[in-house]
């Protein structure tokens, strides 16, 4: 008997081993997805600029950065004792103008070698939903809790979306031929927008996703389906309700892994996994013989997958 919804994922049409440098970007999810990557010892980078969810203000920070538009003052405001960009996220603000001008444009520099260098592109959407600054008419990443009466929110067409989406390709392959792409769809539900509001705003995004799967370097992973319907179950979010709980997060990134993984890296990833909860254990008696003999073995372990991948650091 079946107690769930199985979601039948189809191998990727390309896959990401070790030697792949890989670039994160999106929602929150795609935090949990380049955490999971991150742990693994993969060549990853997510999110240089921070949490971003919709597919307008991902496609402006690449093209900014694909043209070395670099930050100035006129970028930056003033709000609640702190120095804030509306195309990057609060993380990032900083008491001090000139720190923030000098920290987004190091990252910009940054973001654009990465992108030149890397091979896979992981991009998660969050919503359809975005904020437009009534005095720049311009789409904002993260609104900096400046007053909803500055701001107009509208929902992305799907002809929107998709066009922005295809920019996104479009610029990252302008410096980077060879870049493919896997998008995904974040299961967190944006329910401040309300739940049909929500349906609506996914909605967009899938049908914008669909019309590019023909692209061959284009691929899908059905993150949101996983959550929706093989997870249903509240036991498998965080207290909020909304969001995945550690154990979706690892069951979904089991299904990314048979899906988008090179099965030959498989028996790396488990001695990677070894070796870090190795480093996480914490032992009884630290000076006694046998933990000793432990660290030593752990450190043979590490020194033997550092001769093999030696991009690989602990």
């Amino acid at each position: 008997m079946n107690f769930t919804t199985p979601i039948v994922i189809p191998k990727s049409s390309f896959f990401i081993d070790s030697g792949t440098k890989i670039i994160s970007l999106g929602s929150c999810f795609a935090e949990n997805i380049g955490e999971k990557l991150d742990y693994f010892k993969f060549q990853n980078q997510t999110n240089p600029f921070g949490i971003i969810f919709n597919a307008v203000s991902i496609e402006k920070l690449i093209e900014r950065t694909v043209n070395s538009n670099y930050f100035t003052e006129n970028d930056l405001f003033f709000q609640n004792e702190r120095w804030h960009c509306f195309e990057v996220h609060s993380d990032l603000s900083n008491n001090n103008k000139l720190d923030l001008l000098a920290t987004l444009n190091n990252l910009l520099d940054k973001f654009f070698l990465q992108m030149q260098s890397s091979t896979v592109f992981i991009i998660t959407y969050g919503t359809s939903w975005v904020y437009r600054n009534i005095k720049s008419n311009n789409v904002v990443a993260n609104c900096h809790k400046v007053p909803q009466n500055q701001f107009t929110k509208e929902l992305l067409s799907v002809e929107a979306t998709l066009k922005s989406i295809q920019n996104t390709i479009f610029l990252i392959q302008s410096v980077n031929k060879n870049a493919k792409f896997i998008f995904t769809i974040s299961p967190v539900r944006h329910i401040k927008d309300g739940f049909f509001e929500n349906n609506v705003s996914k909605s967009h995004l899938f049908s914008a996703i669909f019309q590019l799967l023909e692209n061959e370097d284009v691929s899908y992973f059905p993150s949101y389906e996983i959550l929706m319907d093989e997870l249903r179950d509240y036991r498998f979010y965080k207290e909020d309700m909304l969001h995945p709980s550690p154990m979706a997060v690892d069951f979904i990134w089991d299904k990314f892994k048979n899906s988008c993984i090179n099965p030959s890296v498989y028996s790396t990833l488990n001695e990677v996994e070894i070796i870090q909860k190795g480093l996480q254990h914490r032992a009884f008696s630290p000076n006694s013989a046998s933990h000793k003999q432990f660290k030593m073995q752990l450190q043979e372990r590490i020194n033997l997958i550092q001769e093999r991948f030696p991009n690989i650091l602990f």
